[in-house]
């Protein structure tokens, strides 16, 4: 892959005017957090750590990401419909990691009772990365889907005007030309505004759902402005607040401090620590209502890793996309080698090749929100564990990754300015809603590239290992 920053990299006292042009640009353009020691408030801000330089992206593999986001959005939505292949694919899951399992059994009563939401509202986002194959040409390879809480909509709406005027100030406006513009949270916006209107009520809220910690803020600002500007009431709960405060009336519409809401949009709810007894019951409640969730539990359990390892296996794509062989093929020419660790033949032969050969896979639970992923003497160790025990069956193994690092410098508040070697994830925001059973919006919704130094092996922004990004395509 081309390095088209080789003569500013090794110009240090370039690097440190540019950095210090950046650092003001960021919080100028308000690509900002909360700080780790008041993550309650926005008296004090700092800005979200991101990379001096936009990375070079191949443009060929950038052009297929955005491709084939409308059939991973037609995917998601038609598993999130199946419920026979949830079960099935869930099936061993369940019975080893009961956070799934909690899930799955909230899934299985909203659907006894029968569902009282009608419009349904994906935000998705697709992560891949570019894989170096011995020749040293590159290949887009999805890492996983994320069907709940996507975050940095907001903040990478923001990231590409910080990189042009560096370019600028470096002396490379023609090279700042070609950043090309994304804004995402105008996209998700669009969808839950879509949603919201679907929902046919003018004085119904959208609610955020948030986390207790909220460092993230600004990210979820965005689009929660975007929502406003368009004169839509935005009011951000807890999971306690909804226990609390939250009820259902005789049509099962939901009521928070006597606010109807329209839409929920979680920005929390994807692993356990967020639950306990009180927040499973809030989030019971908000699955049997009839307002619009994002995601409605249905499709937070499309989103699970041991879902993504199934739909590598042959034929499946085609039963849940039935009459879509171009959608499939796009979508199946993004997969990297999936393998099932199921009780069974399969899966002790897997499990034994990834103990001998532990460089060549990932280890992934049943987690989002990164830092999760196991490698190296870790994964070996941890399947020498769990080889022949059922718990295995709450991982998948993929195979890991090789892309080609590049020179970078990852600016941070209070770290020293010092060149890394980096390598680059690419998502793409995908948005969709379809009321019955009608898609009425269904589009690629923006990207986020997201960079880390070569010696993390796994963790993104949130998790304080990756820094935004702004592609550069070559």
């Amino acid at each position: 892959m081309a390095a088209p920053w080789r003569d500013v990299v090794r110009d240090a006292a370039a690097v440190r005017d540019a950095a210090a042009v950046a650092v003001d640009a960021a919080l100028l353009a308000g690509v900002l957090m909360r700080t780790g020691e008041q993550p309650l408030s926005s008296d004090v801000v700092n800005y979200a750590p991101f990379t001096l330089l936009p990375s070079a992206v191949p443009r060929a593999l950038f052009e297929q990401a955005y491709a084939v986001q409308q059939d991973f959005n037609l995917l998601v939505d038609a598993i999130s419909q199946n419920k026979e292949f949830l079960e099935q694919t869930l099936a061993s899951t369940i019975k080893v990691d009961d956070f799934t399992a909690r899930l799955f059994r909230i899934y299985m009563q909203v659907l006894e009772e029968g569902l009282a939401q009608t419009v349904f509202l994906g935000i998705n986002r697709s992560d891949y990365m570019f894989d170096c194959g011995l020749d040293g040409t590159a290949a887009l390879k999805q890492i996983e889907i994320n069907t709940i809480a996507a975050s940095f909509g907001g903040l990478t709406s923001r990231t590409a005007d910080v990189h042009r005027l560096v370019l600028k100030v470096l002396g490379k406006t023609k090279e700042a030309s070609r950043l090309l513009p994304n804004n995402p949270a105008k996209g998700l916006a669009l969808g839950i505004a879509k949603a919201w209107e679907l929902y046919g009520s003018q004085s119904a809220v959208v609610m955020f759902l948030v986390e207790e910690i909220q460092r993230n803020i600004f990210d979820q600002r965005c689009v929660e402005n975007e929502l406003w500007n368009r004169n839509i009431r935005v009011i951000r709960r807890r999971f306690r607040d909804v226990f609390e405060k939250g009820s259902l009336d005789g049509s099962r519409r939901l009521y928070i401090d006597n606010q109807e809401v329209a839409v929920v949009y979680y920005r929390e709810g994807y692993v356990p620590q967020t639950y306990d007894q009180q927040n499973w019951e809030a989030r019971l409640l908000l699955e049997r209502s009839r307002a619009v969730k994002c995601p409605d539990i249905a499709t937070q359990l499309a989103g699970t890793k041991k879902v993504q390892q199934e739909l590598s296996r042959p034929g499946t794509l085609e039963k849940l996309l039935p009459g879509r062989p171009e959608a499939v093929a796009r979508m199946r020419a993004t997969f990297a080698g999936l393998y099932s660790l199921d009780e069974g033949e399969e899966g002790d032969k897997i499990a034994a090749t990834a103990i001998a050969d532990p460089e060549r896979f990932v280890l992934k639970p049943q987690r989002e929100g990164g830092g999760n992923n196991l490698y190296g003497e870790e994964l070996r160790q941890v399947l020498q564990k769990i080889k022949d025990s059922p718990e295995r069956t709450s991982y998948i193994l993929m195979d890991k990754i090789k892309p080609q690092p590049a020179l970078n410098y990852l600016l941070r508040a209070h770290s020293p300015l010092q060149v890394s070697e980096c390598i680059s994830e690419l998502g793409i925001f995908g948005v969709y809603v379809r009321q019955g059973q009608e898609m009425v919006l269904n589009e690629a919704a923006g990207h986020l590239l997201r960079t880390k130094a070569i010696q993390h092996a796994d963790g993104g922004v949130a998790a304080g290992v990756a820094v935004l990004d702004t592609p550069y395509l070559v």
